[in-house]
């Protein structure tokens, strides 16, 4: 006998609910299929972006004004204080100026940064003349600023008559001067008074000035530096030395130094600035952020502080907070370490912390920051000459002095553009503010 076969399930189902169920499962996996595409093009496109960035830093912003500096990736690079993330620009810029910064070269601008010897352009062993070689010399480099040394100077007329045709050829080539510079402090690092064929006025040292108390001495000191030197043909003194000397134990400043009483050292050092400036020199306060606490000279190697910045700014730092108030053209970094406030033993003259957060953000200081000498051993031992330079860079310098190799340094500065690891703005934003100072006060 024959049973009646009963039908699937899925038969007893109408047709029009299949059809709707099979619509939904079609629309779900299409959208599905949807957002997995746009999730691996938002993917794609993080990922070209970090390679458009790549040697970048990207920065956050701290409460403080300072910033904690992170590679592309996001890790902490090994050093934690390398360069800002935005560029610090003046706001008082003539436009004749903006205007004359856009009309140069790359190259040209690169080279304003840079305050080198005679000697790095020009490849002698000791320049004491200023021929045809020079002015080819300058052609090819036309660097910011010179300094010279004792080796240089040899009298009166040898002198003037180098600096007057350095300058010549600068404004000639470069169409604005160029900074002509030495170490005069007065006492033991004067490079002219030292030299007995210059009938100048000598100085016992500027701790025999501060033991007077009597700041109209420290404002003589000036005025009559900035008589000779800007007779002989020099614009720029980097002086006075604004260190306090608080470790007994500082033998690189020593009696450079006014003294051990903060607020007697900033007297005196805003006074020398006055004298120099308000007799045609520009000044440059030294060694920001203070250079009187350590034992170890920056020239041999590292020298480091153990106090914070914050416990520095109750001695170290308040030359240089009341010395602003003067005007000074020029602030020197010095190559001190400062690794409680820093985190590591990046120099001074090689932090954003310190240059760009502390000396810009914080005291408000608009004039030209210039390292200390970059071939001294705190630097040069530790970094190549193009690495020193750049960092310097973005840390907030606005000009570099003596890189241990100028021509190494100036291509690590140029290559750094075209790698995308500086930006032109930054470097516009540096040469902006030295060729105000040059066009307003000495072209």
């Amino acid at each position: 006998m024959n049973k009646k076969r009963k039908s699937p399930l899925w038969m007893l189902v109408p047709m029009g609910v299949i059809i709707v169920v099979l619509s939904i499962v079609l629309i779900v996996i299409t959208l599905k299929s949807g957002n997995q595409k746009s999730e691996a093009v938002s993917a794609s496109q993080v990922q070209n972006k970090e390679s458009e960035n790549r040697g970048k830093e990207s920065v956050k912003e701290s409460k403080s004004g300072s910033k904690d500096i992170k590679d592309a990736a996001g890790a902490e690079p090994e050093e934690t204080d390398t360069g800002p993330a935005e560029i610090y620009v003046s706001s008082d810029i003539p436009q004749k100026v903006k205007d004359k910064v856009k009309s140069m070269s790359l190259e040209q601008k690169a080279a304003q940064l840079f305050f080198v010897t005679p000697e790095d352009i020009t490849q002698v062993d000791a320049a004491t003349v200023a021929g045809e070689d020079t002015k080819k010399a300058y052609e090819q480099y036309p660097v910011g600023g010179i300094v010279y040394f004792s080796r240089n100077i040899q009298g009166p007329e040898q002198l003037s008559g180098m600096l007057a045709k350095t300058q010549d050829y600068a404004e000639e080539i470069a169409g604005v001067p160029v900074f002509l510079g030495v170490d005069e402090e007065g006492g033991e690092v004067s490079r002219v008074a030292g030299n007995k064929n210059f009938s100048v006025t000598e100085y016992e040292s500027m701790r025999a000035i501060g033991d007077s108390k009597d700041t109209s001495q420290a404002y003589d000191v000036g005025k009559t530096l900035a008589s000779y030197l800007k007779e002989l043909g020099f614009n720029i003194d980097f002086a006075p030395n604004a260190d306090v000397i608080t470790n007994s134990g500082n033998t690189v400043i020593g009696d450079r130094s006014f003294g051990e009483d903060p607020q007697l050292v900033a007297d005196m050092a805003s006074q020398v600035v006055k004298g120099l400036q308000d007799n045609g020199v520009s000044a440059c306060l030294k060694h920001f952020p203070g250079h009187g606490g350590t034992i170890e000279d920056s020239h041999e190697g590292r020298a480091y502080t153990d106090k914070t910045l914050e416990e520095m700014e109750e001695k170290e730092l308040l030359p240089f907070k009341e010395g602003i108030k003067a005007d000074p053209d020029f602030i020197m970094a010095g190559h001190i370490s400062i690794p409680k406030s820093l985190g590591d033993n990046t120099p001074a003259s090689l932090s954003e912390k310190v240059l760009t957060g502390l000396l810009r953000d914080r005291y408000g200081y608009d004039g030209i920051i210039i390292t200390d000498a970059l071939n001294m051993k705190a630097v040069s031992g530790v970094y190549s000459p193009a690495e020193a330079s750049v960092k310097a860079i973005l840390a907030g310098a606005d000009m570099l002095l003596m890189p241990d190799d100028f021509r190494a340094a100036y291509n690590g500065v140029l290559e750094a553009v075209e790698e995308g690891d500086l930006s032109e703005e930054r470097i516009d934003a540096s040469v902006e503010r030295i060729l105000r100072l040059k066009m307003e006060k000495y072209l």
